[in-house]
Parts: C-alpha cells; sequence; structure tokens
C-alpha cells in the first residue's frame, strides 16, 4: 500500500470515528438545552453515517472482526430511523 492509499484510509477512518463522536456531542448539547436526557434523530444519523465510514474502511482493511460489528451496528440504526419516521408518519394522519 502506499502513501496516499494509506493517508486515504486513514482519512475514511477517522470520518466515521468524527460521526461517532458527534452523536454523543450533539445527544448531550440537545439534552443540556431541554434539561432531560434526550436523543435526538440526528443521533442516529451520526450513528448511520459513523458505521458506513468506519465499514468501509474496516472493508478496506480487510479485518472481518471490525467489519462485523460495524454491519450489524448498522441494522439497528437503520431501524430505529425506521420506528421513528413510521411514528411521524402515524402522528401526522391522526393529527
Amino acid at each position: 500500500m502506499d502513501f496516499s492509499t494509506e493517508w486515504w484510509l486513514l482519512a475514511i477512518g477517522f470520518l466515521g470515528q468524527a460521526f461517532f463522536f458527534m452523536r454523543f456531542f450533539w445527544q448531550w448539547v440537545v439534552s443540556e438545552k431541554e434539561k432531560r436526557s434526550v436523543i435526538p434523530i440526528s443521533f442516529w444519523y451520526f450513528s448511520l453515517l459513523g458505521s458506513f465510514f468506519l465499514l468501509t474502511y474496516a472493508i478496506l482493511r480487510r479485518d472481518i472482526v471490525f467489519i462485523v460489528g460495524q454491519s450489524t451496528g448498522s441494522v439497528i440504526y437503520l431501524r430505529n430511523l425506521y420506528l421513528i419516521h413510521r411514528e411521524r408518519m402515524r402522528s401526522q394522519r391522526e393529527g
């Protein structure tokens, strides 16, 4: 692997880590604003983006342990987003 390839791999990995950091950082900001513990929908989007970039990084690195971990997490993030959007659609129809 040459230097430019290694640099791009690191950029992808760090971008994934940045999204994972942002999910907790933003959750903290929103909770402080609300004065109660809140999980905003952006938490799940940051989780999904972080998972995508880290999964990409793991695939490029050919790390099976990391690949399994990130791919299973993505299913959970997608399911939570589906449930949130389904509930919003139901509320709009009823309201």
